[in-house]
């Protein structure tokens, strides 16, 4: 794979993002994803998953550079596997634990809350959905996967604000479970997916896949109304204009 690191040890694997130094989310990188989740969940020799990041980043959210010149068959085909890259993760039937190893805006956030459970790194780093204030919208489903974690009410004003919580605020309102030293991270997310695989396999996946069958069902049909919203958006004026403005701003940088 291109974007992704995959280590097999004795009974759990390791997935890295491996796409630059922020692991920036593209097409390619979410195309792997489903399918390394889909062969891990397959594998019986995998009892959990760790999936982590880089020093300093766990995912810095969408490639808007790259992005930003794709065509409209592209966009839609990125939208079409960030649903089913996250539906394939949230629907993994053995443990998943994310190492947030970094900063993990926007996309890089949506990943973190496909696991069960969430480590992040302490000090200066943020997490939090901020599409809206460059002209994103959040579709119900990601709001619904927030929300699991937050309540209801906590991700609304979250998103709407483009709040990125510290370590500290992630924790308060229930976005991460766990802070650790940087360098402790990998393996404090390790030792929490193996706590999880000591419980009888089939009893722990049927009950966290019960717990999930209202957040499920928002997967079950991309709406063709709501994919029409996001790409009628995207390509709005204004949203081109401020992502354009990010891309010159990060191209400089």
């Amino acid at each position: 794979m291109n974007t992704l690191k995959i280590t097999k040890q004795e009974n759990y694997a390791i997935v890295q993002l491996d796409r630059g130094t922020s692991n920036a989310i593209n097409l390619e990188l979410l195309q792997e994803l489903q399918q390394a989740f889909k062969d891990l969940a397959a594998d019986d020799a995998v009892k959990g998953v760790v999936l982590t990041g880089k020093e300093n980043f766990f995912s810095s959210g969408l490639d808007v550079i790259e992005l930003y010149d794709y065509d409209e068959k592209k966009i839609e085909l990125l939208f079409d596997n960030l649903y089913q890259a996250m539906n394939e993760m949230l629907a993994f039937p053995k443990p998943l634990v994310a190492s947030i190893t970094g900063h993990s805006p926007a996309g890089g956030c949506v990943l973190a809350i496909c696991a069960d459970y969430r480590v992040m790194a302490e000090g200066k780093y943020r997490i939090g959905l901020n599409e809206v204030p460059v002209g994103i919208i959040i579709p119900q489903y990601i709001f619904e996967t927030y929300a699991y974690w937050l309540g209801r009410g906590k991700a609304a004003q979250f998103i709407l604000e483009g709040k990125l919580a510290s370590g500290d605020e992630a924790l308060q309102v229930g976005l991460v479970d766990q802070l650790e030293p940087p360098e402790n991270v990998l393996q404090a997310s390790i030792d929490r997916m193996l706590f999880y695989t000591r419980f009888n396999a089939n009893t722990w996946s049927k009950s966290k896949l019960a717990m999930r069958s209202a957040l499920l069902g928002h997967y079950n049909v991309f709406d063709a109304g709501l994919k029409k919203e996001l790409m009628e958006q995207w390509w709005s004026k204004e949203t081109r204009a401020i992502l354009g403005a990010l891309v010159v701003k990060l191209t400089n940088k």
